[in-house]
Protein backbone atom coordinates (compact mmCIF):
# COMPACT_ATOMS: atom_id res chain seq x y z
CA UNK A 1 0.00 0.00 0.00
CA UNK A 2 1.11 3.58 -0.48
CA UNK A 3 -0.14 6.87 0.94
CA UNK A 4 -1.01 8.37 -2.45
CA UNK A 5 -3.65 5.69 -3.05
CA UNK A 6 -4.87 5.67 0.55
CA UNK A 7 -6.35 9.17 0.31
CA UNK A 8 -9.44 9.30 -1.89
CA UNK A 9 -12.33 11.73 -1.87
CA UNK A 10 -14.65 9.36 -3.71
CA UNK A 11 -18.03 8.68 -2.13
CA UNK A 12 -20.69 6.07 -2.85
CA UNK A 13 -23.30 7.47 -5.21
CA UNK A 14 -20.84 9.82 -6.92
CA UNK A 15 -19.00 8.91 -10.11
CA UNK A 16 -15.80 10.76 -9.32
CA UNK A 17 -13.82 12.32 -6.51
CA UNK A 18 -15.20 15.58 -5.15
CA UNK A 19 -12.75 18.49 -5.63
CA UNK A 20 -11.10 19.92 -2.56
CA UNK A 21 -12.84 22.93 -1.08
CA UNK A 22 -10.80 26.03 -0.38
CA UNK A 23 -12.12 26.26 3.15
CA UNK A 24 -13.46 22.80 4.05
CA UNK A 25 -11.86 19.60 2.79
CA UNK A 26 -13.87 16.56 1.73
CA UNK A 27 -12.56 14.76 4.83
CA UNK A 28 -13.61 17.57 7.13
CA UNK A 29 -17.04 17.30 5.49
CA UNK A 30 -17.13 13.66 6.63
CA UNK A 31 -16.69 14.79 10.24
CA UNK A 32 -19.47 17.35 9.91
CA UNK A 33 -21.84 14.87 8.29
CA UNK A 34 -21.42 12.51 11.22
CA UNK A 35 -21.91 15.27 13.82
CA UNK A 36 -25.25 16.26 12.29
CA UNK A 37 -26.46 12.69 11.70
CA UNK A 38 -29.32 11.05 13.58
CA UNK A 39 -27.33 7.90 14.56
CA UNK A 40 -24.65 10.08 16.15
CA UNK A 41 -27.12 12.09 18.22
CA UNK A 42 -28.53 8.86 19.64
CA UNK A 43 -25.19 8.20 21.35
CA UNK A 44 -26.08 10.78 24.01
CA UNK A 45 -28.46 8.18 25.50
CA UNK A 46 -26.30 5.08 25.14
CA UNK A 47 -24.27 3.85 28.07
CA UNK A 48 -20.48 3.97 27.83
CA UNK A 49 -19.74 1.95 30.98
CA UNK A 50 -21.74 3.38 33.85
CA UNK A 51 -25.50 4.06 33.87
CA UNK A 52 -26.26 7.76 33.78
CA UNK A 53 -26.35 9.00 37.40
CA UNK A 54 -27.05 12.53 38.55
CA UNK A 55 -23.32 13.18 38.33
CA UNK A 56 -23.01 14.86 34.93
CA UNK A 57 -19.33 14.00 34.63
CA UNK A 58 -19.96 10.33 33.80
CA UNK A 59 -19.47 9.65 30.11
CA UNK A 60 -22.04 8.52 27.57
CA UNK A 61 -21.17 7.04 24.17
CA UNK A 62 -21.51 10.55 22.78
CA UNK A 63 -18.96 12.22 25.05
CA UNK A 64 -16.66 9.23 24.68
CA UNK A 65 -16.83 9.48 20.88
CA UNK A 66 -16.08 13.20 20.94
CA UNK A 67 -13.06 12.63 23.18
CA UNK A 68 -11.77 9.77 21.01
CA UNK A 69 -12.14 12.05 17.95
CA UNK A 70 -10.13 14.76 19.71
CA UNK A 71 -7.31 12.37 20.63
CA UNK A 72 -7.43 10.78 17.17
CA UNK A 73 -7.08 14.15 15.46
CA UNK A 74 -4.03 15.02 17.59
CA UNK A 75 -2.42 11.67 16.83
CA UNK A 76 -3.04 11.88 13.10
CA UNK A 77 -1.94 15.48 12.65
CA UNK A 78 1.36 14.73 14.34
CA UNK A 79 1.80 11.63 12.19
CA UNK A 80 0.78 13.55 9.07
CA UNK A 81 3.35 16.29 9.60
CA UNK A 82 6.15 13.77 9.86
CA UNK A 83 5.04 11.63 6.90
CA UNK A 84 4.59 14.67 4.63
CA UNK A 85 8.06 15.91 5.54
CA UNK A 86 9.47 12.65 4.14
CA UNK A 87 7.03 11.94 1.30
CA UNK A 88 7.38 14.61 -1.39
CA UNK A 89 5.00 12.91 -3.85
CA UNK A 90 2.23 12.92 -1.24
CA UNK A 91 2.85 16.56 -0.42
CA UNK A 92 2.77 17.54 -4.11
CA UNK A 93 -0.58 15.75 -4.48
CA UNK A 94 -2.20 18.38 -2.28
CA UNK A 95 -2.67 16.23 0.82
CA UNK A 96 -2.07 18.22 4.02
CA UNK A 97 -1.38 17.09 7.55
CA UNK A 98 -4.86 18.38 8.43
CA UNK A 99 -6.29 15.74 6.07
CA UNK A 100 -4.71 13.02 8.21
CA UNK A 101 -6.39 14.59 11.23
CA UNK A 102 -9.77 14.98 9.53
CA UNK A 103 -9.91 11.39 8.27
CA UNK A 104 -8.98 9.90 11.63
CA UNK A 105 -11.17 12.22 13.72
CA UNK A 106 -14.19 11.45 11.49
CA UNK A 107 -13.58 7.70 11.79
CA UNK A 108 -13.15 8.07 15.57
CA UNK A 109 -16.34 10.06 15.83
CA UNK A 110 -18.22 7.22 14.13
CA UNK A 111 -16.46 4.31 15.83
CA UNK A 112 -19.34 3.50 18.23
CA UNK A 113 -22.29 4.21 15.92
CA UNK A 114 -23.12 0.51 15.60
CA UNK A 115 -23.20 -0.24 19.31
CA UNK A 116 -26.66 -1.36 20.50
CA UNK A 117 -28.26 -0.22 23.76
CA UNK A 118 -26.48 -1.38 26.94
CA UNK A 119 -23.13 -1.89 25.22
CA UNK A 120 -21.61 -5.35 25.07
CA UNK A 121 -24.55 -6.98 26.86
CA UNK A 122 -26.75 -5.70 24.02
CA UNK A 123 -24.41 -7.22 21.43
CA UNK A 124 -24.32 -10.55 23.24
CA UNK A 125 -28.11 -10.63 23.66
CA UNK A 126 -28.76 -10.33 19.92
CA UNK A 127 -26.27 -13.13 19.22
CA UNK A 128 -27.66 -15.27 22.06
CA UNK A 129 -31.21 -15.03 20.73
CA UNK A 130 -30.27 -16.58 17.37
CA UNK A 131 -27.75 -19.08 18.72
CA UNK A 132 -29.35 -20.34 21.91
CA UNK A 133 -33.13 -19.94 21.80
CA UNK A 134 -35.67 -22.09 19.98
CA UNK A 135 -37.26 -18.97 18.47
CA UNK A 136 -33.91 -17.77 17.14
CA UNK A 137 -32.66 -21.11 15.81
CA UNK A 138 -35.93 -21.34 13.86
CA UNK A 139 -34.36 -19.04 11.24
CA UNK A 140 -31.17 -21.06 10.68
CA UNK A 141 -32.49 -23.19 7.81
CA UNK A 142 -33.80 -20.09 6.00
CA UNK A 143 -30.50 -18.27 5.61
CA UNK A 144 -27.11 -18.95 4.04
CA UNK A 145 -24.26 -20.17 6.28
CA UNK A 146 -22.43 -16.82 5.97
CA UNK A 147 -25.66 -14.99 6.88
CA UNK A 148 -26.22 -17.24 9.89
CA UNK A 149 -22.65 -16.48 11.01
CA UNK A 150 -23.56 -12.78 11.04
CA UNK A 151 -26.71 -13.37 13.06
CA UNK A 152 -25.09 -15.48 15.78
CA UNK A 153 -22.10 -13.13 16.05
CA UNK A 154 -23.59 -9.65 16.18
CA UNK A 155 -20.75 -7.12 15.92
CA UNK A 156 -21.06 -3.40 16.60
CA UNK A 157 -18.20 -2.59 14.23
CA UNK A 158 -20.00 -4.27 11.34
CA UNK A 159 -23.27 -2.58 12.30
CA UNK A 160 -21.44 0.75 12.26
CA UNK A 161 -20.12 0.06 8.76
CA UNK A 162 -23.69 -0.76 7.68
CA UNK A 163 -24.98 2.52 9.11
CA UNK A 164 -22.30 4.50 7.29
CA UNK A 165 -22.81 2.82 3.91
CA UNK A 166 -26.50 1.92 3.77
CA UNK A 167 -28.62 4.70 2.23
CA UNK A 168 -31.52 3.69 4.49
CA UNK A 169 -29.54 4.99 7.46
CA UNK A 170 -29.37 8.58 6.31
CA UNK A 171 -27.02 8.35 3.35
CA UNK A 172 -23.96 9.88 4.99
CA UNK A 173 -21.90 9.06 1.90
CA UNK A 174 -18.51 9.36 3.57
CA UNK A 175 -15.29 9.25 1.57
CA UNK A 176 -13.70 5.89 0.91
CA UNK A 177 -10.68 6.90 2.98
CA UNK A 178 -12.77 7.64 6.05
CA UNK A 179 -14.76 4.42 5.65
CA UNK A 180 -11.56 2.37 5.34
CA UNK A 181 -10.05 4.11 8.37
CA UNK A 182 -13.23 3.37 10.31
CA UNK A 183 -12.96 -0.34 9.41
CA UNK A 184 -10.58 -1.70 12.04
CA UNK A 185 -11.46 -5.28 11.08
CA UNK A 186 -11.61 -5.58 7.25
CA UNK A 187 -13.11 -9.07 7.12
CA UNK A 188 -16.52 -10.76 7.45
CA UNK A 189 -17.81 -13.01 10.24
CA UNK A 190 -17.29 -16.12 8.09
CA UNK A 191 -13.79 -15.19 6.88
CA UNK A 192 -10.80 -17.33 7.71
CA UNK A 193 -8.96 -15.54 10.50
CA UNK A 194 -5.32 -15.23 11.53
CA UNK A 195 -5.82 -14.47 15.22
CA UNK A 196 -2.33 -13.13 15.99
CA UNK A 197 -3.12 -10.22 13.62
CA UNK A 198 -4.83 -7.43 15.55
CA UNK A 199 -6.95 -6.54 12.52
CA UNK A 200 -8.52 -10.02 12.54
CA UNK A 201 -9.62 -10.24 16.18
CA UNK A 202 -13.21 -9.32 15.22
CA UNK A 203 -15.02 -8.65 11.96
CA UNK A 204 -16.02 -5.38 10.36
CA UNK A 205 -18.82 -5.88 7.83
CA UNK A 206 -21.84 -8.10 7.27
CA UNK A 207 -22.29 -10.58 4.44
CA UNK A 208 -24.56 -8.33 2.37
CA UNK A 209 -22.20 -5.35 2.68
CA UNK A 210 -19.33 -7.09 0.90
CA UNK A 211 -19.79 -5.04 -2.29
CA UNK A 212 -19.09 -1.84 -0.38
CA UNK A 213 -15.82 -3.05 1.10
CA UNK A 214 -14.75 -4.49 -2.27
CA UNK A 215 -15.22 -1.09 -3.91
CA UNK A 216 -13.33 0.71 -1.15
CA UNK A 217 -10.45 -1.79 -1.20
CA UNK A 218 -10.12 -1.56 -4.98
CA UNK A 219 -10.09 2.25 -4.98
CA UNK A 220 -7.53 2.55 -2.18
CA UNK A 221 -5.55 -0.49 -3.37
CA UNK A 222 -5.68 -2.17 0.02
CA UNK A 223 -3.53 -5.29 0.07
CA UNK A 224 -5.08 -8.74 0.46
CA UNK A 225 -3.85 -10.98 3.27
CA UNK A 226 -2.95 -14.65 2.94
CA UNK A 227 -6.38 -15.50 4.40
CA UNK A 228 -8.15 -13.56 1.63
CA UNK A 229 -9.05 -10.58 3.80
CA UNK A 230 -7.56 -7.08 3.53
CA UNK A 231 -4.89 -5.23 5.41
CA UNK A 232 -6.10 -2.36 7.52
CA UNK A 233 -5.82 1.16 6.25
CA UNK A 234 -2.79 2.31 8.32
CA UNK A 235 -4.76 5.18 9.86
CA UNK A 236 -7.19 2.64 11.38
CA UNK A 237 -4.41 1.84 13.86
CA UNK A 238 -4.63 5.43 15.10
CA UNK A 239 -8.41 5.15 15.53
CA UNK A 240 -7.88 2.07 17.64
CA UNK A 241 -5.14 3.77 19.67
CA UNK A 242 -7.30 6.83 20.34
CA UNK A 243 -10.10 4.58 21.60
CA UNK A 244 -7.70 2.55 23.76
CA UNK A 245 -6.24 5.70 25.31
CA UNK A 246 -9.62 7.22 26.09
CA UNK A 247 -11.37 4.26 27.61
CA UNK A 248 -8.30 3.32 29.68
CA UNK A 249 -7.86 6.77 31.16
CA UNK A 250 -11.41 8.08 31.23
CA UNK A 251 -13.12 4.97 32.61
CA UNK A 252 -10.62 5.25 35.46
CA UNK A 253 -11.52 8.92 35.88
CA UNK A 254 -15.27 8.16 35.99
CA UNK A 255 -14.74 5.35 38.50
CA UNK A 256 -12.81 7.68 40.77
CA UNK A 257 -15.60 10.24 40.72
CA UNK A 258 -18.10 7.52 41.60
CA UNK A 259 -15.93 6.29 44.49
CA UNK A 260 -15.18 2.86 43.02
CA UNK A 261 -11.44 3.58 42.96
CA UNK A 262 -9.59 5.88 45.36
CA UNK A 263 -8.10 9.12 44.11
CA UNK A 264 -4.66 8.09 45.39
CA UNK A 265 -4.79 4.86 43.41
CA UNK A 266 -5.73 6.74 40.24
CA UNK A 267 -3.09 9.40 40.87
CA UNK A 268 -0.38 6.77 41.29
CA UNK A 269 -1.36 4.99 38.08
CA UNK A 270 -1.52 8.13 35.95
CA UNK A 271 1.68 9.55 37.44
CA UNK A 272 3.48 6.41 36.21
CA UNK A 273 2.41 7.32 32.67
CA UNK A 274 3.23 11.02 33.07
CA UNK A 275 6.71 10.29 34.37
CA UNK A 276 9.10 13.12 35.26
CA UNK A 277 6.58 15.82 34.39
CA UNK A 278 4.35 14.79 37.28
CA UNK A 279 4.56 17.14 40.28
CA UNK A 280 2.95 16.16 43.57
CA UNK A 281 3.58 19.69 44.85
CA UNK A 282 1.67 21.35 41.99
CA UNK A 283 -1.17 18.85 42.23
CA UNK A 284 -1.56 19.43 45.96
CA UNK A 285 -2.31 23.11 45.33
CA UNK A 286 -5.47 22.15 43.41
CA UNK A 287 -8.42 21.74 45.76
CA UNK A 288 -11.24 20.53 43.51
CA UNK A 289 -11.23 16.77 42.80
CA UNK A 290 -12.58 17.20 39.27
CA UNK A 291 -9.85 19.69 38.44
CA UNK A 292 -7.16 17.39 39.86
CA UNK A 293 -8.44 14.51 37.78
CA UNK A 294 -8.63 16.77 34.74
CA UNK A 295 -4.97 17.78 35.07
CA UNK A 296 -3.82 14.18 35.53
CA UNK A 297 -5.93 13.00 32.61
CA UNK A 298 -4.65 15.71 30.27
CA UNK A 299 -1.01 15.04 31.11
CA UNK A 300 -1.40 11.27 30.80
CA UNK A 301 -3.16 11.50 27.43
CA UNK A 302 -0.53 13.92 26.13
CA UNK A 303 2.24 11.46 27.04
CA UNK A 304 0.39 8.54 25.46
CA UNK A 305 -0.13 10.52 22.25
CA UNK A 306 3.60 11.20 21.98
CA UNK A 307 4.42 7.53 22.51
CA UNK A 308 1.85 6.32 19.95
CA UNK A 309 3.07 8.79 17.33
CA UNK A 310 6.63 7.57 17.85
CA UNK A 311 5.76 3.90 17.39
CA UNK A 312 3.57 4.63 14.35
CA UNK A 313 6.39 6.50 12.61
CA UNK A 314 8.92 3.84 13.57
CA UNK A 315 6.67 1.14 12.08
CA UNK A 316 5.32 3.13 9.11
CA UNK A 317 6.89 0.92 6.44
CA UNK A 318 5.71 -2.26 8.19
CA UNK A 319 2.20 -0.85 8.56
CA UNK A 320 2.05 -0.30 4.80
CA UNK A 321 3.23 -3.83 4.02
CA UNK A 322 1.18 -5.52 6.76
CA UNK A 323 4.22 -6.86 8.62
CA UNK A 324 3.12 -4.86 11.66
CA UNK A 325 -0.40 -5.76 12.79
CA UNK A 326 -0.60 -5.07 16.52
CA UNK A 327 -2.38 -2.56 18.71
CA UNK A 328 -0.07 0.45 18.87
CA UNK A 329 -0.73 0.87 22.60
CA UNK A 330 0.64 -2.66 23.17
CA UNK A 331 4.04 -1.54 21.85
CA UNK A 332 4.61 1.78 23.63
CA UNK A 333 6.65 2.31 26.83
CA UNK A 334 3.47 2.91 28.86
CA UNK A 335 1.96 -0.43 27.80
CA UNK A 336 2.62 -2.21 31.14
CA UNK A 337 0.88 0.61 33.01
CA UNK A 338 -2.11 0.51 30.66
CA UNK A 339 -2.30 -3.23 31.29
CA UNK A 340 -2.26 -2.58 35.03
CA UNK A 341 -5.08 -0.05 34.60
CA UNK A 342 -7.04 -2.60 32.57
CA UNK A 343 -6.73 -5.27 35.28
CA UNK A 344 -7.88 -2.81 37.94
CA UNK A 345 -10.74 -1.66 35.70
CA UNK A 346 -11.96 -5.23 35.22
CA UNK A 347 -11.96 -5.84 38.97
CA UNK A 348 -13.36 -2.57 40.28
CA UNK A 349 -15.24 -1.04 37.32
CA UNK A 350 -16.53 -3.62 34.85
CA UNK A 351 -17.47 -6.04 37.66
CA UNK A 352 -18.96 -3.35 39.90
CA UNK A 353 -22.59 -3.69 40.99
CA UNK A 354 -23.54 -0.52 39.07
CA UNK A 355 -22.28 -1.97 35.81
CA UNK A 356 -23.48 -5.53 36.41
CA UNK A 357 -27.03 -4.38 37.17
CA UNK A 358 -27.12 -2.42 33.93
CA UNK A 359 -25.77 -5.35 31.94
CA UNK A 360 -28.26 -7.82 33.42
CA UNK A 361 -31.09 -5.46 32.50
CA UNK A 362 -29.62 -5.14 29.01
CA UNK A 363 -29.59 -8.89 28.45
CA UNK A 364 -33.27 -9.22 29.36
CA UNK A 365 -34.45 -6.14 27.45
CA UNK A 366 -32.58 -6.67 24.17
CA UNK A 367 -33.22 -10.42 23.97
CA UNK A 368 -36.96 -9.88 24.54
CA UNK A 369 -37.18 -7.07 21.96
CA UNK A 370 -35.23 -9.09 19.39
CA UNK A 371 -37.48 -12.11 19.89
CA UNK A 372 -40.74 -10.14 19.71
CA UNK A 373 -39.91 -8.12 16.62
CA UNK A 374 -38.25 -10.96 14.67
CA UNK A 375 -41.30 -13.18 15.24
CA UNK A 376 -43.81 -10.45 14.40
CA UNK A 377 -42.03 -9.34 11.21
CA UNK A 378 -41.55 -12.92 9.99
CA UNK A 379 -45.25 -13.80 10.45
CA UNK A 380 -46.51 -10.53 8.96
CA UNK A 381 -44.25 -10.98 5.93
CA UNK A 382 -44.59 -14.74 5.39
CA UNK A 383 -47.91 -15.84 6.85
CA UNK A 384 -50.14 -12.75 7.20
CA UNK A 385 -53.36 -14.79 7.47
CA UNK A 386 -52.25 -16.35 10.77
CA UNK A 387 -50.75 -13.24 12.38
CA UNK A 388 -52.01 -12.61 15.90
CA UNK A 389 -53.42 -9.22 16.98
CA UNK A 390 -50.42 -8.78 19.27
CA UNK A 391 -47.86 -9.46 16.53
CA UNK A 392 -49.75 -7.14 14.19
CA UNK A 393 -49.53 -4.35 16.76
CA UNK A 394 -45.85 -5.07 17.49
CA UNK A 395 -45.19 -4.68 13.76
CA UNK A 396 -46.99 -1.34 13.84
CA UNK A 397 -44.69 -0.14 16.64
CA UNK A 398 -41.85 0.00 14.11
CA UNK A 399 -41.04 3.51 12.83
CA UNK A 400 -42.40 4.26 9.34
CA UNK A 401 -38.93 4.21 7.79
CA UNK A 402 -38.42 0.57 8.81
CA UNK A 403 -41.93 -0.49 7.73
CA UNK A 404 -41.25 1.13 4.35
CA UNK A 405 -38.13 -1.00 3.90
CA UNK A 406 -40.02 -4.14 4.91
CA UNK A 407 -42.69 -3.52 2.26
CA UNK A 408 -40.21 -4.80 -0.33
CA UNK A 409 -41.38 -8.38 -0.96
CA UNK A 410 -38.14 -9.24 -2.78
CA UNK A 411 -36.14 -9.22 0.45
CA UNK A 412 -34.76 -12.49 1.78
CA UNK A 413 -35.40 -13.70 5.33
CA UNK A 414 -31.86 -12.57 6.22
CA UNK A 415 -32.45 -9.08 4.82
CA UNK A 416 -35.69 -8.76 6.78
CA UNK A 417 -33.92 -9.86 9.97
CA UNK A 418 -31.14 -7.34 9.30
CA UNK A 419 -33.75 -4.57 9.19
CA UNK A 420 -35.15 -5.73 12.53
CA UNK A 421 -31.65 -5.75 14.01
CA UNK A 422 -31.04 -2.27 12.56
CA UNK A 423 -34.06 -1.11 14.53
CA UNK A 424 -33.16 -2.87 17.81
CA UNK A 425 -29.48 -1.88 17.75
CA UNK A 426 -30.37 1.71 16.86
CA UNK A 427 -32.52 2.23 19.95
CA UNK A 428 -31.22 4.34 22.80
CA UNK A 429 -31.07 2.87 26.30
CA UNK A 430 -34.17 4.83 27.33
CA UNK A 431 -36.19 3.88 24.25
CA UNK A 432 -35.28 0.22 24.59
CA UNK A 433 -36.32 0.23 28.26
CA UNK A 434 -39.60 2.00 27.48
CA UNK A 435 -40.42 -0.36 24.59
CA UNK A 436 -39.65 -3.37 26.76
CA UNK A 437 -42.05 -2.15 29.42
CA UNK A 438 -44.80 -1.61 26.84
CA UNK A 439 -44.39 -5.10 25.32
CA UNK A 440 -44.22 -6.65 28.80
CA UNK A 441 -47.46 -4.91 29.78
CA UNK A 442 -45.81 -2.75 32.41
CA UNK A 443 -47.39 0.59 31.52
CA UNK A 444 -47.70 3.33 34.10
CA UNK A 445 -49.74 6.47 33.53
Amino acid sequence: MNWLNLFSGKRFGLSKSVPLSETRSRFEQDYDRIVFSHPFRKLQDKTQVFPMPEDDFVHSRLTHSLEVASVGRSLAKEVGKIILSKNKALKVSGIKYQDFGDVVSAACLAHDLGNPPFGHSGEQSISFFFLNTKEGRFFKSMVKPAEWSDLINFEGNAQGFRILTNPNHGGLSLTYSTLATFTKYPLSSSSKKNHPRQSQHKYGFFYNDLTYINTIAEELQLTKTAEGNWLRHPLAFLVEAADDICYSIIDLEDATRLGLISFDQTKNLLSEIIGNKFSEEKLSKIIDLNEKLGVLRAMAIYQLIQEVVSIFIAKEAELLTGEFDHALTDKIPASPILEKINLISVKYIYQSRLVLEREVAGYEIIEKLTACFCKAIFIVKNNPKSVSPKDKKIYKLLPDSFKLQLENNQLSVYENLRIVIDFISGLTDSNASRLYKIISGNIKN
